[in-house]
């Protein structure tokens, strides 16, 4: 049934206010404008001195920048790396997972051949879609039901190009002589041990949310039918026809039924002799409408892990309430992004570091000597948009009382309440600094403490 869960998540993803705002909330929160790369090798094993390891992280850094925010990392030359990740989130949330293959494509200007190529999950599976033995999904099974190969459609099973000559391409799973993985697997939901396809992250509130917009769209006809201003005239005999005044016939959405008669904002219609209008009062607008939509809403955020505040972008209550449940979002944000990380970015960065290296444009030695030397030299941390505050003065303590404590880092804390690179934003301080005393500016903290020492001389 997985193919019957994607088309109705994606048809409730496209019209479906609350299916879509969940999804693109879960998105922006986990990669927003894309994941940000802080290299962070193991200096020690390498044995490297901190400022060896951080001129190196600084300029691996950079080289990856130059390669990432470029459209020549896309196969498709459409998004940057960035792009790519936010697509890939929203690929795997709505349709339950998606696959990238990393091509080598050589082109004109571009400084590195790696490129990333986003494959839609409908693609991968059976050929002809018939069974096969140790095959599920279009991925081709192991003695221990770990991937082997991948078959992938040359066309979307639903594309018109290519309808009469339908192909598709076995590709393994990962390299024969070198091990490199061939095919990145970005699924986030699994259910059941051996599953090998995801499932769309709306699937258990599909019901809910269909029927919930069925629901609002009564409503909503039924508000409009109740603010409808429509005058009957009824007449002894009728010389036009009837419904004469009414809408204008070209505007009518069944013109050529004679028996019905279509209302209209502020319409004027007439009747036939002995005919009269009788209208059940909608009792507009419905006073139980909001109650009832909030439980429910209640009840697709708790199977979503998106608190109703969020979920609605509703905050009235109080501040604890809403901190709880915006501390209580980011716990299911961080865990995705962590899935994001290690089934997309870390192995992506990871061949393109392989390719620098081997181009001389990133001196890693022993990098291809062992499985060791390669994890020590690809260590990274990869930071996205911030938590957010809801009272910035008070984290803002917070943050300095747990950095003074030692509960946590400078660089923690300025990536997860700014989401920015603690070195870069001292060293940008650092030339405000600079600058700041050129010019004679005073900062408060010294304005302040002038003001002390006079008060104490007087």
């Amino acid at each position: 049934n997985q193919g019957k869960l994607r088309e109705r998540s994606r048809d409730l993803f496209m019209g479906n206010p609350l299916a879509t705002g969940a999804i693109k909330t879960i998105r922006t929160n986990v990669v927003g404008s894309g994941l940000k790369l802080n290299a962070n090798i193991d200096a020690e094993f390498l044995g490297l001195t901190p400022a060896e390891a951080r001129a190196w992280e600084k300029h691996t850094e950079r080289e990856f920048r130059l390669w990432a925010d470029s459209v020549n990392c896309d196969a498709s030359r459409m998004c940057t790396f960035g792009q790519l990740q936010s697509l890939v989130q929203m690929a795997a949330l709505s349709s339950g997972d998606v696959f990238a293959t990393l091509p080598v494509i050589k082109r004109k200007g571009a400084i590195y051949d790696l490129c990333v190529y986003l494959i839609e999950g409908d693609r991968v599976c059976n050929p002809d879609n018939v069974f096969i033995p140790d095959m599920y999904g279009g991925i081709e099974l192991g003695e221990y039901s770990d991937p082997v190969a991948y078959w992938i459609a040359k066309h979307h099973p639903a594309s018109t190009s290519g309808f009469t000559q339908r192909k598709w391409e076995r590709i393994p799973a990962y390299g024969k002589n070198t091990g490199r993985r061939n095919v990145l697997h970005v699924m986030q939901d699994w259910e059941r041990p051996g599953q090998r396809r995801g499932v769309p992250v709306l699937a258990p509130v599909i019901e809910a949310l269909k029927q919930l917009g069925r629901y609002t769209d009564a409503e909503l006809v039924a508000a409009v039918v109740s603010g409808l201003f429509t005058v009957f005239v009824k007449t002894e005999a009728p010389e036009g026809p009837i419904g004469e005044g009414g809408i204008p016939t070209y505007e009518q959405i069944d013109n050529y039924d004679e028996n019905t008669v279509e209302m209209g904002s502020g319409s004027v219609v007439s009747l036939a002799d002995g005919e009269s209008v009788e209208t059940a009062n909608p009792g507009r607008p419905n006073t139980a409408f909001d109650g009832f939509v909030v439980a429910i809403c209640r009840q697709i955020g708790a199977a979503l892990e998106l608190p109703y505040e969020l979920l609605v972008k509703h905050f009235t209550a109080s501040y604890s309430a809403s901190r709880a449940a915006l501390l209580e979002a980011w716990k299911m944000f961080r865990m995705r992004r962590e899935w994001m990380v290690l089934s997309f970015c870390q192995p992506v960065y990871e061949e393109w570091l392989s390719e620098a290296v081997a181009k001389g444009r990133v001196i890693a030695p022993g990098f291809f000597h062992g499985p060791e030397y390669k994890a020590a030299w690809c260590g990274a941390q990869w930071y996205g948009p911030s938590q957010g505050q809801l009272d910035p003065l008070k984290e803002a303590k917070a943050a300095k009382l747990r950095v003074d404590e030692t509960f946590s880092t400078r660089e923690k804390e300025t990536a997860e309440m700014s989401g920015l690179n603690w070195e870069e934003t001292a060293q940008i301080r650092g030339r405000e600094e600079d600058t700041r005393r050129e010019l004679k500016i005073s900062s408060v903290q010294e304005t302040a403490e002038q003001t002390e020492v006079e008060d104490q001389n007087v």
